[in-house]
């Protein structure tokens, strides 16, 4: 009898288990933690690339033009912010057209681009953060 109230304690401990697990794998990543991890990506790959002075206008090119693809869907992402944020993210979005625009093919010029989009990313996390 005490075998038996074991087996079915363990199963019901199993099931709820496998419950939490598989309810855990299915909620994923909320969209604005993805959207801030991209952005984050292929801004940290330009910067180590600044640091390796290996700033190739190709490579530059893709990410600035990923970056700013993303930014395009901060809104999305945070729908219930402020008027506030979204003109922060305004300045971003004509940082990141400015910077795929000059289209930089060297390390100096690849910094310089970077500014005003580290400036606008700094500018929104030290206000909504």
């Amino acid at each position: 009898m005490r075998a038996l109230l074991l087996v079915i304690l363990g199963l019901a401990v199993g099931a709820m288990g496998a419950t939490f697990a598989l309810s855990a794998l299915r909620q994923g990543t909320p969209f604005h933690s993805g959207v801030m991890a991209v952005m984050q990506h292929h801004m940290g790959a330009l910067r180590a690339n600044v640091r390796a002075k290996q700033c190739d206008a190709k490579g530059n090119a893709s990410h600035l033009a990923r970056m700013r693809e993303t930014a395009g869907d901060i809104r999305d992402a945070f729908p219930e912010m402020e008027a506030s944020f979204f003109q922060v993210d305004d300045t971003l979005l004509t940082a990141l057209d400015g910077a795929v625009a000059a289209a930089p093919t060297t390390c100096e010029a690849l910094v310089a681009a970077l500014k005003p989009v580290g400036d606008a990313c700094q500018s929104c996390h030290q206000q909504f953060r």
